[in-house]
């Protein structure tokens, strides 16, 4: 079973996320509201990916990217970066500091289990 972290400040987000993500393959999803919870959580246990949003309080998803980067432990975690804002920039962005995928709000079933399942080789 593979353990997926959500990183959502917005609880119906990690709530659809996670229904999507146990229907459609067998992961465990376990979640975090910002980069900072999550990077706490990543201390204490590892993931198999990581999807993210990009805007977040306390510490946004491409700060918490590129910190992970930075970070030998963690230089080769899948990470998808989730956002309502599919503006050019930011997938730039995401794409320069190490995302391994991105997807845009509203994002279907299908759409969500096709970028896990290639990053997890499922």
């Amino acid at each position: 079973m593979g353990v997926i972290l959500v990183v959502d400040d917005e609880p119906v987000t990690q709530l659809m996320l996670g229904m999507m993500l146990k229907r459609s393959g067998d992961y465990e999803v376990v979640t975090a509201e910002d980069g900072q919870e999550a990077l706490a959580h990543l201390d204490k246990e590892d993931v198999d990916l990581i999807i993210a949003d990009v805007n977040m309080p306390k510490m946004d998803g491409l700060t918490m990217l590129q910190r992970l980067r930075a970070d030998g432990r963690h230089q080769n975690l899948p990470i998808i970066m989730f956002t309502a804002r599919g503006e050019w920039r930011i997938r730039q962005e995401a794409e320069k500091s190490g995302a391994t995928g991105f997807l845009t709000k509203p994002a279907s079933s299908s759409e969500v289990a096709g970028a896990v399942a290639r990053l997890l080789g499922a």
